[in-house]
């Protein structure tokens, strides 16, 4: 299992390849730095320790990539990578100090890496452990913390005491004192705290720039399977997003459905599992409710009337209305035309709240109407049976006649996609676009790789992380945003109402 591991002669078969190896790596290095470049032109040979020292050199000024070959699977090559590390990559002592600002006055400031200069770190990972509760993580830049030292985080200005200090190594959690400039620690306890905040001196106040993280690029709906576990998923998805910034959770407030976002299907499918092991927590995930608009495309009349008698006092409403397209994105707007009093202004309001509630659900698969423009044009009263609830109702009733009227259509919403793929998969990935109704709308070649730009449909989308990783073996990516709204086509019509019912 790779634990142990013997040095021995290169095999006479490898001798060349290894050679030949070893000259182009010194060739690559003539070329980054300088003092490897005058060896080679006073014709002295490079030494081992002398091209070691030229790789730490330039992996450090970020010129060069070392790049060491091993399995994890056997733990083959873990030794010479622990290596690796020590011989090529910087100490805290060998990177420029870390920059931040201050606080109080945004000017920038800088925490230099020594044990002697203020206390200065960045909360990197927050983590909840079954054992102990929550974990941050945190590297130290500059000074040391100890145990019941108090440090001030700048973004919520709090102040908070240091109570319990743990340095994990792997399964390994050790109790210590203090931790000094360069080492990564856990803090035990601490409250109000999120990924990328900083924790300092109260007499130094420092802010470092936080990580950035991408936008999630794939969400699905998840709910719970009993009703116990509806509060343990609240609990459990909140303690995940802590936890992990490229994760979000969210109510579209559209369908009330409960939105996980991420960064791939196997990290919502991890999200899952983590759940039910951790939390304790079973759910149910499925593609999030598209939400779906409904419009009209001519203008038209409606007519609604409640009649009804039933001994005693009745009820009466009776109106009549037009309706017609209106501008993009307007959405419902509503005009009392009535002349003479054919519907008395005290039940005016009435009818506007009914007509606005019955634009919630339109008449070909019960989603929202956008972008119509009524006019109450008429009716009628009862000087006993009218009143409030009648004239509502009546109007519900006249709007949904006229949307059938009116040639009702379904609206799905369309995304703006920017796939980034190199050149050798620009034709599959248009090809996979275009079966998944896309409109192709433009394509810029830059460098070693071709941006592809398209409108798609958002319902065409769910599984295409996973998609264009799989057409491009993991070298493309795309990024999505919201574009407009348009008909759906009637061959997708059919299959998008049966989904609904």
């Amino acid at each position: 299992m790779g634990s142990n591991y013997t040095v021995t002669e290169i095999p006479a078969e490898l001798k060349a390849t290894a050679e030949a190896a070893y000259e182009d790596l010194v060739s690559q290095m003539t070329d980054l730095d300088e003092e490897v470049g005058m060896l080679f032109l006073e014709e002295k040979p490079v030494t081992r320790e002398g091209l070691k020292q030229a790789i730490r050199r330039q992996t450090i000024a970020n010129k060069f990539v070392p790049v060491a070959g091993g399995s994890a699977f056997k733990n083959k090559g873990v030794q010479y990578l622990l290596d690796a590390v020590i011989d090529y990559l910087p100490s805290p002592v060998d990177i420029p100090p870390a920059k931040g600002m201050d606080p109080d006055n945004g000017k920038e400031k800088f925490a230099v890496t020594s044990d002697n200069e203020p206390f200065c770190s960045l909360a990197f990972k927050l983590w909840s452990d079954p054992f102990v509760g929550k974990l941050v993580f945190f590297r130290v830049y500059s000074g040391k913390l100890s145990k019941g030292d108090t440090v001030l985080n700048p973004r919520t200005g709090k102040r908070e005491r240091i109570s319990r200090l743990i340095q994990i190594q792997a399964d390994k959690r050790e109790d210590i004192d203090t931790c000094y400039s360069g080492d990564i620690a856990a803090i035990v306890g601490i409250r109000n705290i999120t990924t990328g905040d900083t924790l300092c001196t109260e007499d130094v106040p420092i802010a470092l720039e936080p990580p950035s993280f991408p936008d999630p690029v794939i969400s699905m709906s998840i709910e719970p399977k009993t009703k116990a576990d509806q509060e343990k998923m609240g609990t459990a998805l909140q303690r995940l997003s802590e936890e992990d910034p490229t994760f979000r959770v969210f109510t579209d407030e559209e369908t009330g459905q409960t939105i996980i976002a991420g960064m791939g299907e196997l990290h919502l499918e991890i999200i899952r599992d983590r759940m039910m092991r951790e939390f304790k927590v079973e759910a149910n995930s499925g593609k999030p409710q598209i939400a779906y608009k409904e419009t009209i495309l001519n203008a038209a009349g409606g007519e609604g009337k409640l009649v009804k008698q039933s001994g005693g006092r009745g009820q009466y409403g009776h109106v009549v209305i037009k309706l017609a397209p209106n501008e993009k994105g307007k959405g419902v707007t509503i005009e009392n035309k009535t002349v003479g009093g054919s519907i008395p202004k005290d039940f005016i309001p009435a009818v506007i709240k009914g007509l606005n509630e019955a634009a919630l659900t339109g008449v070909v698969g019960g989603y929202p109407v956008i972008d119509i423009h009524i006019e109450i044009v008429d009716g009628s009263y009862h000087d006993v049976d009218s009143n409030e609830m009648a004239f509502k109702m009546a109007a519900i009733f006249a709007l949904k006649d006229g949307l059938k009227n009116a040639k009702s259509i379904l609206l799905e919403p369309i995304m703006k996609v920017e796939a980034v793929t190199p050149e050798e998969y620009q034709g599959d990935i248009m090809g996979d676009l275009n079966r998944r109704r896309g409109k192709i709308m433009s394509i810029e070649t830059k460098t070693i790789v071709t941006s592809v730009n398209a409108e798609v449909p958002l319902s065409e989308m769910f599984g295409y992380a996973t998609a264009i990783r799989s057409l491009s073996k993991g070298r493309a990516s795309y990024s999505m945003e919201p574009s407009h709204f348009e008909q759906v086509p009637a061959q997708v019509l059919a299959a998008v109402l049966d989904q609904k019912n």
